[in-house]
């Protein structure tokens, strides 16, 4: 079965566990696959660090969050402009706006602590992770069924992006990542609410 024959509900639930695995899998730099799962993010990295800026040293698993989150909020601004432009809602255009703001923040902290910076950001609809992809192309497929299944992908990509951003702040030690992804699960918060207003709108 396709994610565009799925139901709304059906899709939130397959995306959310697919974005929740990539999630884990992102930050478990160096791990096979029998050690990624919940345990992969824990304070007890054992971790050597890898970068630093001032007096800040970041491990592994805190430099793949960076890079990690900067994408999951250009899929979020990615997926936000196409479903604008699909069905010219403003709540899209406004919350892209948004996520690129988002994205700038995390771009603030990669070049503090001088890590690779993306070379995708602004190519519209590709990544550099092939599960990201592989997650925007479906839900780019879902969201063009409806404008109610395009509010709820919006949803969706919300409650993954919470749910990565709480799992990446429990496992910093960095005052100003724990700042940044602060705001942006303050941020997050919001546009899920805005969604789910939207949705009980809908005939």
């Amino acid at each position: 079965m396709t994610v565009k024959s799925m139901s709304a509900s059906a899709v939130f639930l397959v995306v959310a566990t697919i974005a929740a695995v990539i999630g884990v899998t992102a930050a478990a730099v160096g791990a096979s696959s029998d050690e990624v799962g919940a345990t992969s993010l824990t304070a007890e990295s054992t971790e050597s660090p890898v970068v630093a800026a001032a007096d800040a040293v970041l491990s592994e698993t805190e430099a793949a969050g960076l890079l990690f989150m900067h994408e999951e909020e250009k899929l979020a601004r990615d997926v936000y402009l196409g479903l604008g432009d699909l069905w010219g809602l403003r709540i899209f255009e406004n919350i892209a706006a948004s996520e690129q703001r988002h994205m700038d923040a995390i771009l603030g902290l990669i070049e503090s602590y001088d890590l690779e910076e993306p070379r995708t950001a602004e190519m519209i609809g590709i990544f550099m992770n092939d599960d990201l992809q592989t997650l925007y192309d479906g839900l780019m497929a879902t969201g063009a069924e409806s404008i109610e299944a395009a509010l709820d992908v919006g949803a969706t990509v919300e409650e993954v992006d919470i749910a990565d951003l709480e799992e990446y702040l429990a496992v910093t030690t960095a005052a100003d990542i724990a700042t940044v992804y602060e705001n942006l699960l303050r941020g997050s918060r919001n546009h899920l609410r805005a969604f789910a207003s939207q949705l009980e709108g809908v005939d």
